[in-house]
C-alpha cells in the first residue's frame, strides 16, 4: 500500500478516500433500509422521498456553480443525464428488493461481481488493457476472482458463530418460502450489479462531454425523483404509505437523502472522473466487510466465522487488482518518459 501510494500520490490518495467514504455510506445505506423494511415502510415510497429531498439539498449548489465554466447544457447532455439516473433508478428498486427478500450481508456479497462485469465492458470499451503475458495484468484478473471468491465464502459458508448479541430475526416481508427469498434476492442483487457496472462505464463518456461534477449529480438525482415517482405511483396503491411519520422512516429518508445519495454520488461521479471505472468499482468488495459490521452492530446479526474468512479473502483481493493497477500506470508512465524527445543544448556554441 505504502508503494501505491507513493506511485500515484494524491492523484490517486483522494478518490482512494472518496471510495471509502461511498462505499461506507453504502453499507450503512443497506442497514437502514433493512431496518425500514422491518417496520413496514415501503421501499419504493422511501426512494422517491429520498430522490426528491437530495434534489432539493443539491440545487443551491448546482444553481451557485461558476456557470461561466460550464459548457452549455443540450438536449443530447441532458439525455445522457437520464439515461444515468434510469440506471440509478432500476439499481435502487434493485437493491431494495434484493435486501428484504434476503439480507445486506448477501446483497453486499453480491455486489462483488461489479468489478468483474465492471472489468468486462471496460475491455469491451478498450479502457482496460489485458496483457497476459504481464504480471500486472495476470494480478488484476486473478485479484478479481479472488475477491469474488471471497464474497461467495460469506454467502456459502457460515462457520461457527464468533460474536452473538441475541438470535437472528426474519425481516423478509414478501411471502415466498425463505430459500425462494434468498434466491430471488441474490438475482436481484447480481441484477444492480451489473447495471452499476454499465453506470460506471457511461459516467465516464459524460464526465468527458461536461466535466462538471455537481451538475450531473444534480440531474441524475432529479430525473431519478421523477422515475422513481412515478414508479411508485404504479405500484404503491395504498395512499396511507405515502404519509410521513416522526419515526425509523424519516430517519431513513434523511440519511438516505444526504448520505447514501447526496454525499455518495457526489463522490462516485467525481472519482469515476478521476480514476476510472475499474478502480471504482474494485472498491465494492470492501463494502461486505463494512456491512457485515455494521449489521453486527445495528441489526444484531450474528458475526460468523465464513465472514471473517471471506472478509479476508476479499482484501487479498481486492490489493492485488490496486497493485496490478499500480505496476500498469508506473511502466506507462516509464515509456512515456522514454518516448519524450531530449533537447541537448551545446555548453559552447560558435560565436561569429
Amino acid at each position: 500500500m505504502v508503494q501505491w501510494l507513493k506511485w500515484n500520490g494524491t492523484n490517486k490518495l483522494l478518490p482512494f478516500a472518496g471510495m471509502i467514504v461511498a462505499v461506507l455510506a453504502q453499507s450503512g445505506s443497506f442497514v437502514v433500509i433493512k431496518l425500514a423494511t422491518k417496520d413496514r415502510i415501503n421501499k419504493y415510497v422511501m426512494v422517491t422521498y429520498s430522490m426528491a429531498l437530495s434534489t432539493i439539498l443539491l440545487l443551491p449548489f448546482a444553481f451557485f456553480n461558476n456557470r461561466s465554466q460550464c459548457p452549455p447544457l443540450t438536449f443530447s447532455l441532458l439525455c445522457s443525464f437520464f439515461f444515468l439516473a434510469l440506471l440509478g433508478t432500476s439499481t435502487q428498486i434493485m437493491i431494495y428488493g434484493g435486501i428484504e427478500l434476503s439480507s445486506p450481508t448477501l446483497a453486499s456479497a453480491m455486489l462483488n461481481l461489479t468489478p468483474a462485469f465492471t472489468f468486462v465492458l471496460a475491455l469491451i470499451f478498450r479502457m482496460e488493457k489485458l496483457r497476459w503475458r504481464h504480471y500486472s495484468s495476470q494480478a488484476k484478473v486473478i485479484g478479481t476472482i479472488v475477491s469474488m471468491t471471497g464474497a461467495f465464502v460469506v454467502i456459502l459458508y457460515k462457520g461457527s458463530s464468533i460474536f452473538k448479541i441475541h438470535s437472528s430475526t426474519s425481516y423478509n416481508t414478501l411471502q415466498f418460502s425463505p430459500n425462494l427469498n434468498w434466491i430471488l434476492g441474490g438475482l436481484l442483487s447480481a441484477g444492480d450489479s451489473l447495471l452499476s457496472s454499465i453506470w460506471y462505464i457511461y459516467q465516464v463518456s459524460v464526465t468527458k462531454k461536461y466535466p462538471t461534477v455537481i451538475v450531473i449529480v444534480f440531474f441524475q438525482v432529479l430525473f431519478t425523483t421523477i422515475q422513481s415517482g412515478v414508479f411508485a405511483l404504479i405500484v404503491v396503491r395504498d395512499s396511507s404509505a405515502w404519509k410521513v411519520k416522526l419515526d425509523m422512516g424519516l430517519i431513513v429518508i434523511l440519511y438516505q437523502a444526504i448520505g447514501a445519495i447526496g454525499i455518495r454520488y457526489f463522490l462516485l461521479t467525481w472519482c469515476v472522473q478521476r480514476a476510472g471505472p475499474l478502480f471504482c468499482a474494485m472498491f465494492k468488495p470492501i463494502g461486505i466487510i463494512f456491512t457485515v459490521f455494521l449489521g453486527f452492530i445495528f441489526l444484531g446479526d450474528d458475526f460468523y466465522l465464513g465472514s471473517l474468512i471471506g472478509a479476508i479473502i476479499i482484501v487479498v483481493g481486492f490489493y492485488a487488482v490496486q497493485w496490478g493497477k499500480a505496476s500498469e500506470e508506473k511502466a506507462e508512465r516509464g515509456i512515456e518518459k522514454l518516448k519524450m524527445p531530449c533537447n541537448v543544448v551545446p555548453l559552447l556554441q560558435n560565436i561569429e
